[in-house]
């Protein structure tokens, strides 16, 4: 009996050593950059970020929010790629852009995806005139239903309150893009 009272206290020690060291590195900015936070597709989110004159951060948090950075991601309702376009909304976008020879597959494509995405971003950030959570809430729920709730709640201009969007899936979405953007602001410091 006290030989497995041993056991069990030389396991708990063990077990709450491993706990705190996993904490620890978690939280490192080493571990957050390489596997919470990354860099991917650089060279096509700077481009499309100087293109459109989004913030590279916020390009970075909607494509982790969105897809977790897959390309080849696909929602269940038909959304595509690194930054979830649905094929309808990248026709309108390539029109608006003068894009020849688009169709939905290309959505995969990240350098196309990201390009469109952020197009878009910078669009909806134009329209709701720079509010970053009117512009997410509209990238995740529409632009109608975002211009819906502003006559039906009488959200002023400088709207702020993540917690009255009225879309549950809308409202965790934003949360999720803001905390996302805000780390990636943390960790590498002011965009380039």
């Amino acid at each position: 009996m006290g030989c497995l009272r041993q056991v069990l206290k030389g396991t708990a020690i063990l077990l709450a050593i491993v706990a705190a060291a996993g904490y620890f590195i978690y939280h490192t900015n080493w571990f957050q950059k390489k596997y919470l936070y990354p860099l991917p597709y650089a060279e096509e989110v700077l481009a499309a970020a100087r293109e459109s004159e989004v913030d590279p951060f916020l390009i970075y948090a909607v494509m982790r929010t969105e897809s977790r950075y897959s390309a080849n991601a696909t929602s269940p309702k038909g959304a595509r790629g690194l930054m979830q376009i649905m094929p309808e909304t990248g026709t309108w976008i390539a029109g608006k852009i003068n894009l020849d020879g688009y169709n939905g597959d290309l959505l995969y494509e990240p350098a196309l995806n990201i390009r469109l995405g952020t197009w878009y971003l910078a669009s909806l950030k134009d329209e709701f005139e720079g509010n970053i959570i009117l512009t997410l809430a509209a990238y995740n729920g529409g632009r109608g239903n975002v211009k819906q709730w502003r006559r039906q709640y009488g959200w002023p201009r400088d709207f702020s309150k993540t917690e009255e969007i009225p879309y549950q899936e809308t409202r965790q979405y934003v949360t999720k893009v803001l905390d996302a953007y805000s780390n990636y602001k943390r960790l590498y410091g002011p965009p380039r």
